[in-house]
């Protein structure tokens, strides 16, 4: 018997019809909130929160809470990731898609924007703005330093490996710094921070089996070895996919973690000079949206490559390994939640972390953009006011840029 045409069957267009409503209230849904949502991945869950579960209450708080909790248990952008599952849930694959792109397009067209403009800011006044947001990015690391310290180093033994971790990172400058600082505190982890616990599982309504979820995990492990390996690659497209791929298969928490993973990939080896590098991460603190679409600056500012060509790679590259894992996870994070080495590994790694953080605050963000007292006073009273008051961070922007100008 011929298979029927599914465009003649009554039942198929009524099924695709509310698949392509949730795939299109999604899609509004995320690009409303990437147009808005300020303030760095912590505020980006708050967000969410609202929107998503109090609003329109797509999943339960339980559920919310362990996406969250999985978000932070896998490497890659803890919000992105969030945020790509709600989608996930909501819609299917083309709803997780759809909520990956319409929630980091807005940050992106921007930050191309600016990474277009940098060449016309050659003048002086042009070079105290810059200057300016390399003095805002010291206040933001620092704030990120102290914030992340605070929270995932509370006790003795976390902080000991924190100094650990930061000491290597500064001290050792090789391509493979960064993994063993978080394999180490993995491992620190394991023999150290012992009773560490992950809230207990919630179940989700998945639209694929475990099978799937396997093959998802393979291919990032595939692509994994593959950037390690070629290292570096036949060509500087594919060098530059590998390096940003890399990073966002090794870092945990996403938003400022991503700074020091970031300068390894593209100032170490020369692609990306730290003037640029630097003037780029202030910049992506005053647009909304993920902190990873800093990606997309740095990929138009290589050399080598056409902008938007170098643009898209890097972006795809550095979100791509979160979010496979992130789908690769969900059906098998009700087990994974009951095991206890688990949450004491990711203890070690979330503390390594914040070593690597305050590693990134001394080189390169210190060192490239303090260089007078007048440095000092500026990064300080930013940081100041963003600890000490809840003054929107694009007040602050304006306020570092404005400061640089009259010191010149």
């Amino acid at each position: 018997m011929p298979f029927a045409d599914p465009s003649l069957d009554p039942d198929s267009r009524a099924s695709a019809a509310p698949r392509l409503s949730g795939v299109l209230e999604v899609l509004v849904t995320f690009l409303k909130l990437g147009l808005t949502s300020f303030g760095g991945p912590i505020a980006h869950l708050g967000y969410f929160h609202r929107e998503l579960v109090v609003k329109r209450r797509w999943v339960d708080e339980a559920q919310y809470a362990q996406l969250i909790a999985l978000g932070q248990f896998l490497p890659g952008p803890a919000s992105s990731q969030v945020g790509f599952s709600l989608g996930l849930l909501r819609a299917g694959w083309l709803g997780g898609l759809a909520a990956f792109m319409a929630f980091t397009l807005p940050s992106v067209l921007l930050l191309l924007a600016f990474a277009r403009a940098i060449p016309l800011l050659q003048q002086p006044y042009g070079q105290a703005a810059i200057h300016g947001l390399k003095l805002l990015a010291v206040a933001v690391v620092a704030q990120g330093v102290l914030t992340m310290a605070g929270r995932l180093t509370p006790d003795l033994r976390r902080r000991v490996i924190a100094i650990v971790a930061a000491v290597v990172a500064i001290t050792v400058s090789s391509a493979i710094t960064q993994l063993v600082v978080i394999v180490g505190g993995a491992c620190a982890g394991l023999m150290f921070c012992r009773g560490s616990s992950v809230p207990d599982s919630a179940s989700f309504a998945l639209v694929y089996r475990r099978r799937t979820g396997l093959v998802l995990i393979a291919l990032f492990a595939i692509l994994l070895l593959a950037s390690i390996l070629l290292t570096p690659g036949p060509s500087l497209l594919v060098s530059v996919a590998g390096a940003f791929y890399r990073t966002g298969a090794l870092v945990f928490g996403g938003g400022h973690v991503v700074l020091p993973l970031l300068q390894e990939s593209v100032v170490d080896p020369g692609w990306v000079n730290p003037e640029d590098f630097l003037a780029g991460y202030g910049a992506a603190q005053a647009v909304p949206g993920p902190m990873f679409s800093l990606a997309a600056f740095l990929g138009a500012r290589i050399g080598g490559l056409n902008d938007l060509l170098g643009a898209a790679v890097s972006l795809l590259a550095i979100f791509l390994p979160g979010l496979l894992l992130m789908a690769g996870m969900l059906p098998f994070w009700h087990v994974i939640a009951r095991a206890d080495k688990a949450a004491d590994a990711i203890s070690g790694v979330n503390a390594a972390v914040v070593g690597l953080l305050a590693a990134a605050l001394y080189n390169p963000v210190w060192t490239s953009a303090v260089h007078a007292w007048t440095d000092i006073a500026i990064a300080g009273a930013a940081f100041l006011i963003l600890m000490a008051t809840r003054t929107p961070v694009l007040v602050v922007v304006a306020g570092c840029v404005m400061a640089s100008m009259l010191a010149m």
